[in-house]
């Protein structure tokens, strides 16, 4: 996992009450150590962790080991961004994409 404070590693454990229970806007990343697409993200998605420290929560879901979270969500292809607001999906972004398009979407659901 990427290093970053402010990336947090959501669980099956710990997703109810740090995703799907809290308020405000939330990014986790679905991905597993093997995935080179993952790999190639991390640093994206650990740089928006702290350039919105205080506004969204974001974290990293490994699929291999947190299986039930992501089949809830229907996870087939990682990676998978999910973006959640007051605990809903709003957003998915499947798929290796530039920080850019993230911090877009981030921007969009934040009303920036």
């Amino acid at each position: 996992m990427a290093d970053s404070e402010n990336l947090m590693e959501i669980t099956d454990g710990n997703f109810q009450s740090e995703i799907a229970g809290a308020q405000g806007l939330a990014m986790v990343d679905f991905w597993a150590e093997w995935c080179a697409p993952c790999r190639l993200i991390g640093p994206s998605v650990a740089q928006l962790a702290d350039q919105y420290a205080g506004q969204v929560k974001v974290g990293k879901l490994d699929v291999d080991n947190n299986q039930r979270t992501a089949a809830q969500f229907n996870v087939r292809s990682i990676p998978t961004i999910l973006f959640f607001k007051d605990g809903q999906v709003v957003d998915t972004i499947v798929g290796a994409q530039p920080k850019q398009m993230l911090e877009r979407k981030l921007q969009e659901h934040l009303g920036v």
